[in-house]
């Protein structure tokens, strides 16, 4: 007899047991997304390749331009060094792989002074004019080299948190419709998986955003400052050009 209870006290916890971790599974994260609305999947499936896509931009912009900026001081070093501009132009001018923004804009500037001064121009006001416009549009070139794909990520941040949101709203909308059209009365068991099932989407629209929005920041600040560099040395390099047909001319 004492077998027999024991059996019947065993076999009457093992559902208690079991009901526990059966709803466990079913408010994984895992099982929400995979049972979810077609739409909440469809939410959940572009923040996810939006996502994908902006820590790919993030990444290589990351690579980018942190070659930029060590490109242009060892640039900026070599021209403040004093040596030949017809040297500096020979050598920076073959190594295209480690060409910077600021070096093309110089090759492009020396490459005008270079072609215009063997023509014999008469008028330096237009030859500086020419070098001038050449390097403006060499910098116009390299300005848009260092902003591609950033407007990307400030999409993503701006309407990341909004999709997810959409996701959400729908995605609690059917869970209270589905409740309505139940004749089971309404608890929190009922009505909790499709809640979460619809925060998730909220909660991968900010996972997108928020790296989206923190990198377009910090990358928009490197390409203002490179930019800056690029527009003083314009201004100096023209200057030294000038200098040049003065002295020339005397």
């Amino acid at each position: 007899m004492p077998d027999e209870n024991q059996g019947v006290q065993a076999e009457s916890l093992t559902p208690s047991l079991s009901e526990p971790l059966a709803q466990a599974d079913q408010m994984s994260i895992l099982h929400l997304i995979t049972e979810a609305s077609l739409t909440v999947q469809l939410v959940m499936l572009i923040l996810l390749l939006a996502s994908i896509v902006s820590w790919m931009i993030i990444f290589s912009k990351f690579q980018m331009l942190r070659k930029e900026r060590k490109l242009t001081a060892k640039f900026e070093k070599e021209f403040w060094a004093g040596g030949s501009m017809q040297a500096l132009y020979n050598q920076w001018g073959a190594e295209t792989s480690n060409a910077s923004g600021m070096s093309e804009i110089f090759i492009s500037g020396y490459r005008e002074y270079q072609r215009l001064s063997e023509r014999g121009y008469a008028n330096n006001n237009d030859l500086l004019d020419a070098v001038q416009r050449a390097m403006r549009v060499e910098l116009s070139r390299e300005i848009d080299h260092l902003e591609a794909q950033i407007p990307f990520l400030a999409t993503v941040g701006s309407t990341s948190p909004y999709i997810g949101l959409f996701g959400t709203v729908w995605g609690i909308m059917n869970s209270f419709i589905a409740l309505g059209a139940s004749t089971q009365q309404a608890t929190v068991a009922s009505v909790a998986p499709g809640i979460a099932e619809a925060l998730i989407a909220t909660a991968m629209g900010l996972f997108a955003a928020i790296p989206a929005v923190i990198a377009y920041n910090r990358f928009s600040h490197h390409v203002e400052r490179l930019v800056g560099q690029y527009e003083i040395f314009m201004e100096e390099f023209i200057s030294i050009v000038n200098r040049q047909l003065v002295v020339g001319e005397k």
